[in-house]
């Protein structure tokens, strides 16, 4: 094979995979609109850092590490692709912790409703057996829109496996009998 047919070839592969994934996020976009989902939002990003400095207290934002400016630029961002798509909200929850709560009141506009189920896991193992079994009731059948739980990176991969970007959604579709599927992961534009 030619260099310049190789080329061809590579970019014909990812342009077709580049229109599947837009077909992809098309169909999540309008399984969105039409309400009943349970969405976990991973909060925007941060200031640099791994979880949070030692002696931290949820009570007072300024000993965790928060969102920075481009962690606000991308949850106004998301909050701005739910509305130019009109997807209806339900409700919203959040993790107790600040960068949580601030990603959720940036991107709905308004506060979130602190939900201890949706802490923080990171570090914590101690806590995940409980943790997913608390949260798992969160993930209901959800009527006139969608339930949206901002929470962090850590808690989402011990309920689903994913383990999203910042910003982004793990969209599930709440089924018989308290389980659930993953429908798929979008983030804003």
């Amino acid at each position: 094979m030619t260099r310049a047919r190789m080329w061809r070839w590579l970019l014909a592969g990812l342009l077709s995979t580049a229109a599947t994934l837009a077909q992809a996020d098309d169909a999540l976009w309008a399984l969105l609109q039409k309400g009943g989902q349970v969405v976990l939002v991973r909060h925007a990003l941060t200031d640099p850092g791994v979880g949070d400095p030692p002696g931290f207290q949820l009570a007072e934002c300024r000993t965790q590490r928060n969102l920075g400016e481009e962690g606000r630029g991308e949850a106004r961002r998301l909050g701005e692709a739910l509305r130019a798509r009109r997807v209806p909200v339900a409700g919203v929850l959040s993790s107790p912790w600040c960068r949580c709560l601030e990603t959720a009141q940036l991107v709905f506009g308004r506060a979130a409703q602190p939900q201890p189920a949706l802490g923080n896991l990171f570090g914590r193992p101690e806590r995940e057996a409980q943790q997913v079994a608390e949260l798992r009731k969160l993930v209901r059948p959800v009527q006139g829109g969608n339930l949206f739980l901002v929470t962090h990176g850590s808690t989402t991969l011990a309920l689903t496996g994913v383990s999203p970007a910042t910003a982004e959604m793990v969209v599930l579709t709440p089924e018989a009998g308290g389980g659930f599927r993953v429908a798929g992961r979008l983030r804003a534009p």
